[in-house]
């Protein structure tokens, strides 16, 4: 039964090696094979996507509440009924870990995708229109001129503490980096002879700056994200760390951290095990990107 086994696993991948050797440079899919064949870069997006899985069901994973104070238990060191221990309220950290995880990719995710849509429209009409270039990119120099971590807390002392103005201070510190590099592709594209082409025959700007421009801007765009994913979460476990984040009550990686530094001594488990997740989590997503980017390099497809 185990040689059956095992040679079932070896003509799969047998199978997998012989499709991927299919796909030949020039493919639209090579950036796929090249990819698949990172293994630090595939392991990177397994382990992000088993913590995003443990994140969503973390309710059915663990029988105990994230909130819930049972003084009786309080800084009980990890074992099979607590595998992360329990902090000084006697509330458990794995479980508050798991929905830690729920704060940060949704606020990674989130400021991602509002960075990126703004600084886009912002970069494509900058590099576009030489009209507003000038004010456009001021305006982002100036933004980029503050340090992100004081311009964010700074924005969040305006707004208040809550997971909504989070994302929007992150948005506000990381949309200027996507803009100058849509800025930066737009200007090289927009002199390409299929631009010029697309003027001829009349196509309207929108037209050219999204089926054009913006499409081969994608690729720098995408590795960007993942970075700008990575930063936003190390962002707002700072802002939580720092008591300028989301409200102390709700269970994220920076608030527990928070909360643990001053037990480090003797209650080392509530911020090893937190930041743990945090680092490794980061860690996965630069990893991937770095991968993400070598695939996605024209010029690796010439090696």
């Amino acid at each position: 039964m185990a040689t059956s086994n095992a040679e079932l696993a070896v003509g799969r991948s047998q199978r997998s090696g012989r499709l991927l050797a299919s796909i030949r440079p020039g493919s639209k899919y090579y950036a796929l094979r090249r990819l698949a064949e990172n293994r630090m870069a595939l392991a990177s997006l397994i382990f992000l996507v088993v913590v995003l899985l443990l994140s969503l069901l973390a309710p059915l994973l663990s029988p105990y509440d994230p909130n819930y104070v049972d003084p009786v238990n309080r800084k009980l060191v990890p074992s099979g009924s607590h595998w992360f221990g329990t902090d000084d309220l006697g509330r458990d950290v794995f479980t508050r870990a798991l929905y830690g995880a729920r704060v940060s990719l949704l606020v990674g995710a989130s400021v991602t995708v509002v960075a990126a849509f703004f600084g886009s429209i912002l970069g494509l009409i900058s590099g576009f229109y030489d009209k507003v270039d000038g004010l456009i990119m001021r305006i982002m120099d100036g933004f980029m001129a503050f340090p992100s971590i004081l311009l964010a807390i700074a924005i969040m002392a305006s707004l208040g503490p809550r997971t909504i103005n989070v994302i929007v201070a992150l948005a506000v510190v990381y949309t200027p980096q996507i803009a100058r590099l849509v800025r930066g592709t737009t200007l090289g594209t927009r002199e390409q002879l299929y631009v010029e082409s697309a003027r001829v025959i009349g196509a309207r700007d929108g037209r050219i700056l999204t089926r054009y421009i913006l499409a081969n801007s994608l690729s720098p765009l995408i590795v960007q994200c993942t970075f700008i994913f990575a930063y936003a979460i190390i962002a707002e476990a700072s802002l939580s760390f720092l008591g300028a984040g989301v409200p102390p009550e709700v269970p994220t990686w920076g608030n527990m951290l928070r909360d643990g530094q001053r037990l480090l001594t003797t209650s080392w488990w509530l911020s090893v095990m937190p930041g743990t997740m945090l680092f490794v989590t980061v860690l996965a997503l630069n990893l991937f990107g770095d991968g993400l980017r070598d695939a996605l390099d024209p010029r690796s497809q010439e090696r």
